[in-house]
């Protein structure tokens, strides 16, 4: 399930996602003291809220309007006094979350350990709302926490000193990388429960297949043939904890080939004559 942002009113969309860059507004475009207020006991940062623990526990197939209410103990249309409706809603809770993230890394250990502790905490953010995975970043939100993450990701790599053109797309690597690395985590955690067959179910199932439709698999794939040889992989270890394991192990592995091919173009930044 991919969920497009920015897919509802543009101009409302915005003004509910900036609506605390304009102090002493409680409803974008009007003064306090003209505002009509809804019923006391509900907050558009609470709808957001509901909205958001119903898509940790729940996941973002069972997000709606009506779902939303029926936790706060009101009716979907109560809600939307608050929210035009469930596109936007999308918009405000996963700019909310972003704002989840650190912004303090000190740069006294250099950049790569800085680099380091931020893909280490974006990666811990995903696992703990796996829903945001399903945000397309094809079409951003625009909102402060999105772009407070971005900020913070430059900051950390902008004293490296490499161009502007370059460090944009070495923090967008970076960010795509722990993005593709942790969804594999989530994905792992949720297909169990989606399909009602355990990891170790489904490969055990199709590994005896595999071996009687591809008698000659050595033959016409012998690099991975060498690989599960030399014990690179084996079907004992198809569980979903290996599998996590993994998938840890393979974007730490990951991530320092990145940050070493970050401080090898930072060489040779350095090294170009000016």
């Amino acid at each position: 399930m991919v969920v497009f942002a920015g897919q509802g009113d543009p101009r409302r969309s915005m003004e509910l996602l900036w609506r605390h860059a304009a102090p002493g507004r409680t409803r974008p475009g009007r003064p306090n003291h003209t505002a009509p207020g809804p019923r006391p006991g509900l907050t558009l940062d609470a709808v957001v809220e509901a909205a958001v623990a119903i898509a940790d526990t729940r996941g973002m197939a069972a997000l709606s309007m009506r779902a939303v209410g029926e936790r706060l103990g009101r009716t979907a249309m109560a809600l939307y006094t608050y929210v035009p409706g469930k596109s936007e809603l999308v918009d405000l809770m996963y700019d909310r979350v972003l704002g989840e993230l650190p912004t303090d890394y000190p740069d006294d250990a250099g950049w790569r350990a800085a680099a380091t502790a931020w893909a280490d905490d974006l990666w811990t953010f995903y696992l703990r709302h796996p829903w945001v995975l399903q945000v397309s970043p094809a079409r951003p939100v625009l909102g402060p926490g999105e772009y407070v993450m971005l900020e913070t990701a430059l900051r950390i790599l902008r004293g490296t000193g490499l161009p502007p053109t370059t460090l944009r797309r070495v923090v967008g690597a970076l960010t795509h990388f722990v993005r593709g690395a942790a969804q594999t985590v989530a994905e792992t955690r949720q297909a169990a429960a989606a399909t009602g067959v355990s990891d170790e179910e489904w490969w055990y199932a199709r590994s005896a297949q595999l071996e009687e439709y591809a008698a000659d698999f050595a033959e016409r794939f012998p690099t991975v043939t060498w690989l599960e040889r030399e014990g690179a992989f084996t079907l004992d270890d198809e569980t979903t904890p290996y599998l996590e394991q993994e998938a840890r192990e393979s974007f730490t592995a990951g991530l320092t080939l990145l940050l070493d091919g970050i401080a090898a173009a930072i060489a040779r930044h350095d090294a170009a004559p000016r």
